[in-house]
């Protein structure tokens, strides 16, 4: 009870709890390793589809708002455009979203790894620097110098499989995927090369 206070108090901070109450554990838990698993892995690590995010060891609040982002709620359209996972979620309650964001930031990542060695330096670089001369900002001002995010606002990256940032930085580009609050990842990525953006998933990639 008091790790369910503690993450709802957090989500309510960010505007995030939608009078949401997780469902028990076990329900959750069958969810994630009958339905969930086919893409994700039982435990969130995504082992077979490298396109697809680990969920493992992600941040509860961001796996709920992505999970809510999903669908549409009150006669609001969906704010994150997945075909896959927009139907995915189409039969689950916020409160099932919530037992599955838990659940699934409880597993242990088993840190995905670089598919480029030669290009750590430069993302590395941009990483804890950004780009100055194109207005690109440090991706460790939010997500942290070692790719642990910040809970709430920003989610881990670290050990993600290089694929998925690959394709999310491009969809953030091309304005394919728009749930970032105040534009901010779609105006930074609009900035990127695909170098660029291969070189940063590779050393979020690395990161520990």
């Amino acid at each position: 009870m008091i790790k369910r206070t503690i993450v709802l108090t957090a989500l309510a901070a960010s505007g995030l709890v939608y009078a949401a109450e997780p469902v028990d554990p076990a329900h959750a838990q069958e969810i994630a390793t009958t339905v969930c698993a086919s893409c994700h892995g039982p435990d969130g690590n995504t082992p077979l589809m490298p396109e697809y995010p680990k969920l493992a060891g992600q941040h509860p609040e961001y796996l709920y708002k992505q999970l809510v982002d999903f669908k549409a709620w009150d006669d609001k359209p969906i704010a994150r455009e997945n075909a896959t996972m927009n139907a995915m979620v189409m039969a689950y309650s916020k409160e099932e979203m919530l037992g599955l964001a838990q659940y699934f930031a409880q597993q242990k990542q088993v840190p995905a790894e670089p598919k480029a060695q030669e290009t750590l330096a430069l993302g590395q670089k941009i990483w804890h620097y950004g780009i100055p001369d194109k207005a690109v900002p440090a991706c460790s001002g939010c997500h942290g110098n070692n790719g642990a995010g910040i809970p709430i606002m920003y989610p881990r990256l670290a050990g993600q499989t290089p694929d998925y940032v690959v394709v999310q930085l491009k969809a953030f580009r091309e304005q394919q995927r728009a749930n970032d609050p105040e534009q901010m990842m779609r105006q930074i990525a609009n900035k990127l090369t695909d170098t660029e953006i291969s070189a940063l998933a590779d050393y979020a990639a690395s990161l520990r």
